[in-house]
């Protein structure tokens, strides 16, 4: 018997229903376990929803159950943007080896390097990256040098950029955005440097 709500058990609900959708972003950790977390990796695999599957790697990532590892080393091969290959890397941390982490993570350094040059404003992405969930989350637990040195990364190409891209939110230890600016405020920066 499964303790998540019933709606995430259906396989044939749509995932624009406002009652999934409250269900999921709603949904405690705590109640999920070796015997539900199923339902949650198949709708990962079924949706093409960026948030959808962003949530679900949040709601994954700490949990060590054996299966998972599959499911994070998929999750990995298929995420594009890199906030959310890391949230999968660090579902996968679980299961592997710190050398297979540093071979994952010269590929993801180098498309990490190539964004300074085609999106060179993408301060979103450093945000997310240098999140309390993501790499610095991943450097406190493990000290990897891996990590380390791509947490360095991110945080040379963010403070390469334009004072008018830094600072306007942070990503708590949740996972969660705090704006440290108002919208107004952050869009006219912005606006002037442009």
């Amino acid at each position: 018997m499964s303790n998540l709500p019933a709606i995430l058990t259906e396989e044939k609900i749509k995932e624009s229903h406002i009652n999934f959708r409250d269900a999921l972003f709603s949904l405690d950790k705590k109640i999920i376990d070796k015997n539900n977390f199923v339902h949650l990796t198949r709708i990962y695999s079924g949706t093409k929803q960026l948030d959808i599957r962003n949530k679900i790697l949040r709601l994954l990532y700490d949990f060590e159950f054996p299966e998972l590892e599959d499911f994070f080393n998929n999750a990995y091969k298929k995420e594009r943007y890199l906030d959310m290959k890391i949230y999968a890397l660090r579902g996968l941390s679980k299961f592997v080896s710190e050398k297979e982490i540093e071979k994952l993570l010269q590929k993801f350094n180098q498309t990490l390097y190539k964004r300074q040059e085609t999106t060179p404003y993408n301060y979103q992405e450093y945000e997310l990256l240098k999140g309390q969930n993501s790499l610095p989350y991943l450097v406190e637990k493990y000290n990897y040098n891996c990590f380390k040195e791509t947490l360095n990364q991110v945080n040379e190409q963010y403070n390469a950029m334009p004072e008018a891209f830094k600072g306007h939110f942070t990503i708590d230890e949740n996972g969660e955005f705090v704006s440290l600016r108002n919208p107004e405020e952050s869009s006219k920066m912005i606006k002037d440097f442009f």
